[in-house]
């Protein structure tokens, strides 16, 4: 990321924070992006993030203009905390916005969205389901890109060997693969469901471990 893209990115965060009445953000956006930042990230970091907001971006205009700034919170925070292997990273990450979201009357909500990455059923509303449909988007880019996101995720998991990474990374995506959509959402169903089933086809049928995709947790 350039130091202009790394501005742009801190404005529109203190833009969205201060439109939603969070207080005090330049000390919310210091934290989130040291966290972002900690030795040991390579996929859930800032870049992570900015292609999040690029995919809003695409989308916000079939999102209720109600929802889109509340959708936009829980990306900026669904991985604020990551601790690799850990299971609680989204529930803690949660706790994030409400504690720094003090005052935030959308507080509540934007902690119920960033609980919808976790990917284990179908969002109830409309909001959750781009939040979580936009966190899954790289699932669908081209190969080259999808090797390298899978060799960042592989690269934070040091507490697995080969062994045991490959066969925790082919239960997570063989689960994806098996379930009926991918993306919950008509717009990102159309855009990546096609490739990203193809990314995930490809992947399990990879002989051998790791450094091609990569288990998200």
């Amino acid at each position: 990321m350039t130091p202009l893209q790394a501005r742009q990115l801190e404005d529109r965060f203190h833009a969205v924070w201060t439109r939603a009445g969070g207080a005090h953000a330049r000390d919310a956006y210091a934290d989130l992006a040291g966290r972002y930042g900690e030795p040991g990230r390579h996929y859930h970091t800032l870049d992570h993030i900015r292609r999040c907001l690029r995919d809003l971006d695409w989308a916000r205009s079939t999102i209720d203009t109600a929802d889109a700034d509340a959708v936009e919170l829980a990306l900026w925070c669904h991985d604020v905390i990551y601790v690799p292997g850990a299971t609680d990273n989204e529930a803690r990450s949660a706790g994030w916005i409400r504690q720094w979201g003090t005052g935030m009357a959308t507080a509540g909500r934007i902690a119920a969205l960033v609980l919808e990455t976790v990917h284990d059923g179908i969002p109830a509303s409309t909001a959750g389901r781009f939040t979580a449909d936009i966190d899954l988007a790289a699932l669908g880019c081209g190969r080259r890109r999808f090797r390298h996101n899978g060799a960042c995720l592989r690269a934070e998991r040091t507490d697995l060997d080969d062994q045991a990474y490959d066969a925790a990374e082919r239960a997570f995506l063989r689960a994806l693969l098996d379930s009926p959509r991918i993306f919950h959402t008509e717009l990102f169903h159309a855009r990546c469901e096609a490739r990203a089933r193809g990314n995930l086809a490809w992947r399990l049928a990879q002989p051998g471990p790791p450094g091609v995709t990569g288990i998200r947790r």
